[in-house]
């Protein structure tokens, strides 16, 4: 088996060569590592030792190869967050999914193509909830043979930012405990930039991330919201920011003062410091638009001009930062205009003749307990909470993986095909649903799409438990994003507004709160890849569904061989 990756990587290399593309191998060793923030040490999961992890810098046409060696105490796989991965979902990562996970001892090597994709992405662990302290930053810049971005300016310089959350325990706890009573887990004791909350915690001042700028330089800022469960504004103080790509996708230049994000969404922002020169913080807080317990706390980082005059005692700065000016917590309109300002930069090819007319509704539930009120039933009202797509609530297989199964043949016992196109029953569903609609079925179910078929999903928010942004991500495609409204949509009036002719092209979109988005996008990538809801607590609740897509015809259009070392269950 090991000569024939070694063949295998000869060949990748080869190929490579052959259109001034490069092949880059990495390492990831997933590994328990002391972490001290918020005053304590904790003993929390990284690759390499590194919390974020390492960044990934690759060009348009690149490969990468790495390898995964798990020598951690749980299964993990790792998911590269936007990556198509055409005709490989074994390089996808989703556990259960497209793979067994990488058991502790175990390792697995993934091996992916970038094609035609450009900007920022990010990478992070698909193992339950992992991936608040697994993950890191994803950049594809183009290709030498047009190696500049078609951004109005020119930027100087590049800063990632990935935003995340951090609990002060392990996170993995905080899950199993919230598993075990049905109720909503507890709530994060931190945002961090770039694995720092900065100056407003405590014990955190010291570690704060400064960055310096010149006056009047043009930065490209990357920002990538990699919280586990909470959509985030984030603003610059005293500074516009200029939005220049989204999710890896370019888009139409916009200026704004502020951005909002949803776990899992990526946005590029050109930054001019042309302001006196003075320390400015770099903020971020939460965008709350559900009817829940939420971290209000706020992550800083410091934009430095150079020559920003600085007093300093004992060789600590006593520079004030100037504070950023946020919207507040649950300012959804704030959070729609910016949503809604994201155009592709000229006309795109958007489906127009749709094969398959998808109505999913998202939201979350309750299950009703024997015995209310018990140790297992501490959710609203002596409940579990749940939640679900068009009234199913994802159940993860164990046996083996979705993909696995489907290519062998052997799906009994691990999926049926038989998710619904749209819910049971059409109620009103940003109105006073009946109790009696709050409790979804459970099951392991895959939806089934034709090769090449052209597909539009209306994702349609419900006020069961309450109204939310769901930030909806989709595995192996882009999608562009037609239309979005409030309330529940409507075929025969809501499809008129449609934008058929630039609309953004993104990997995640949020459901607006109690309203609806459409998107739609050519199944052109065989294969089993996951839908689901990008905040944790929702995807363990059962916030998901597959997409069988089906072989086309001939190799080109047919899934490839699995790889030999892909993990067993």
């Amino acid at each position: 088996m090991e000569q024939l990756l070694s063949y295998f990587v000869l060949l990748v290399v080869f190929v490579a060569s052959l259109v001034n593309a490069e092949v880059h191998f990495h390492e990831f060793v997933i590994q328990e590592t002391p972490v001290k923030r918020l005053c304590r040490v904790h003993n929390s999961i990284t690759v390499n030792g590194q919390f974020p992890g390492p960044t990934l810098e690759v060009r348009n046409g690149d490969s990468l190869v790495i390898t995964a060696i798990n020598k951690a105490r749980y299964n993990i796989s790792l998911h590269w967050h936007g990556i198509r991965q055409m005709r490989n979902p074994w390089a996808d990562g989703p556990e259960y999914i497209t793979q067994c996970p990488i058991q502790p001892g175990g390792s697995y090597t993934y091996r992916f193509t970038i094609e035609d994709q450009e900007g920022t992405l990010w990478w992070h662990a698909h193992s339950r909830w992992l991936r608040a302290t697994v993950y890191g930053a994803l950049i594809i810049r183009p290709p030498l043979s047009s190696p500049h971005y078609p951004f109005p300016v020119i930027p100087k310089r590049e800063i990632t930012l990935l935003l995340g959350e951090w609990w002060d325990r392990n996170p993995m706890d905080v899950l199993n405990l919230a598993q075990f009573t049905g109720a909503a887990p507890n709530i994060s004791d931190a945002y961090t930039i770039n694995g720092q909350p900065g100056d407003l915690y405590r014990c955190s001042s010291q570690e704060t991330l400064r960055f310096l700028v010149g006056s009047g330089e043009i930065v490209l800022l990357r920002v990538i919201n990699s919280a586990l469960n909470q959509e985030l504004f984030f603003g610059v103080a005293n500074h516009k920011l200029t939005v220049v790509a989204a999710d890896a996708s370019y888009t139409k230049p916009f200026s704004t003062n502020v951005i909002m994000l949803g776990p899992g969404q990526t946005t590029d922002v050109l930054l001019t410091a042309d302001q006196p020169p003075a320390h400015y913080y770099m903020a971020a807080h939460a965008y709350n638009s559900a009817n829940a317990a939420f971290d209000n706390t706020t992550t800083t980082a410091i934009l430095k001009y150079k020559d920003a005059s600085c007093v300093t005692l004992q060789g600590k700065s006593l520079a004030r930062a100037i504070p950023a000016q946020l919207p507040g917590f649950n300012d959804t309109a704030t959070a729609a205009a910016f949503t809604a300002q994201m155009k592709s930069p000229s006309k795109v090819q958007v489906p127009l003749e749709i094969d398959e007319n998808l109505f999913f509704t998202v939201g979350l539930g309750l299950f009703n307990c024997t015995t209310p009120n018990t140790q297992r039933c501490q959710g609203p009202n002596g409940t579990r909470f749940t939640a679900s797509i068009n009234n199913v609530s994802f159940v993860f297989p164990k046996q083996n993986s979705i993909m696995q199964a489907y290519y062998q043949g052997t799906p009994a016992g691990v999926f049926t095909t038989d998710f619904p196109p749209t819910p049971p029953v059409t109620f009103d569903y940003t109105g006073n649903v009946s109790r009696g609609l709050w409790q979804p079925t459970r099951g392991t179910k895959a939806y089934k799409l034709k090769f090449n078929s052209k597909v539009q999903i209306i994702l349609q928010d419900t006020s069961i438990v309450t109204t939310e942004n769901h930030p909806m991500h989709l595995h192996g495609y882009e999608f562009y994003v037609v239309g979005t409204g409030v309330g529940n949509f409507n075929p025969n009036t809501d499809t008129a507004s449609f934008n058929l002719i630039d609309p953004p092209r993104r990997n995640t979109i949020g459901t607006p709160p109690g309203g609806w988005v459409a998107i739609r996008f050519v199944a052109n990538n065989p294969g089993a890849w996951l839908m689901h809801c990008h905040i944790d607590s929702h995807i363990f609740w059962g916030l998901a569904m597959v997409f069988l897509v089906e072989n086309g015809e001939g190799h080109l259009q047919s899934v490839q061989s699995p790889p030999l070392d892909l993990p067993q269950c």
